[in-house]
C-alpha cells in the first residue's frame, strides 16, 4: 500500500518535522507500507478555478495524481488565522469527490494557540468526510510549545499521541484495503 504523508503547508517546517516522526512510527508498526512524503511546497499551485486538469500546469496534474493513487494519507497542516492553509484547500478543491473514497487518513496539525484544535473538528474533518475518507477518530494537535530547537519534538505526550495515532492508522490502512473504492451510488 502507498501511503502519502501530506504537508499541507508552502511555509513552515513544524508539520515536516511531525511527519518524519509518524513516519518512523509507523514504519516500527509496519514496514510493508510504502511511505512517501509530499511536500506542498515542492509544487508550482495554480488556482482551481472549475477548469479541466489538463488545462492546469503539469505540477497540479501530478499533485492529483499521487493523491489520486494514493491507497491513504497521513495529512499534516499548520493552523493559521483559525484555518487551514488555503494552498491545502486549493489542493483538495482539484480533486474529483472519489479520489480519497474509502481510503485511511490520519491527521496532525500545528498551531500558535491551543484553540486553534478545533479547526480540525470543524473545518478539516468535514472536507475529509465529504471525500468520504476513513479517518482515524484520533489526531494530533501539537502547539509550538511541544517543539524544542530545530524543531525537534520535546514532549513526550505528543510522541505518545503520535505512536497511538500511526498504530490506529496501520490498522485502518489494513481495514481500508479491503474496501472496494467501486461506488454503488454515483
Amino acid at each position: 500500500m502507498k501511503i502519502l504523508l501530506i504537508d499541507g503547508t508552502i511555509i513552515g517546517s513544524k508539520t515536516g518535522a511531525i511527519l518524519d516522526q509518524v513516519k518512523v512510527y509507523i514504519e516500527d508498526l509496519n514496514g510493508e507500507l510504502e511511505l512517501e512524503m509530499l511536500k506542498l511546497a515542492d509544487y508550482q499551485h495554480q488556482f482551481v478555478d472549475g477548469r479541466p486538469l489538463g488545462e492546469y500546469n503539469a505540477d497540479m496534474q501530478k499533485l492529483v495524481h499521487k493523491i489520486e493513487e494514493a491507497d491513504g494519507y497521513i495529512l499534516a497542516t499548520p493552523i493559521f488565522q483559525g484555518s487551514i492553509p488555503g494552498v491545502l484547500k486549493n489542493a483538495f478543491d482539484m480533486l474529483h469527490p472519489r479520489a480519497m473514497r474509502y481510503k485511511p487518513v490520519s491527521i496532525v496539525a500545528n498551531g500558535g494557540t491551543y484553540q486553534h484544535h478545533l479547526v480540525i473538528e470543524n473545518q478539516l474533518k468535514p472536507i475529509l468526510d465529504y471525500f468520504r475518507c476513513l479517518v482515524t477518530p484520533n489526531y494530533v494537535y501539537t502547539h509550538t510549545s511541544h517543539f524544542g530547537e530545530g524543531n525537534v519534538i520535546v514532549d513526550e505526550d505528543v510522541h505518545d499521541r503520535l505512536r497511538e495515532l500511526a498504530r490506529v492508522f496501520v490498522h485502518y490502512a489494513a481495514m481500508g484495503k479491503n474496501i472496494s473504492k467501486e461506488a454503488i451510488d454515483q
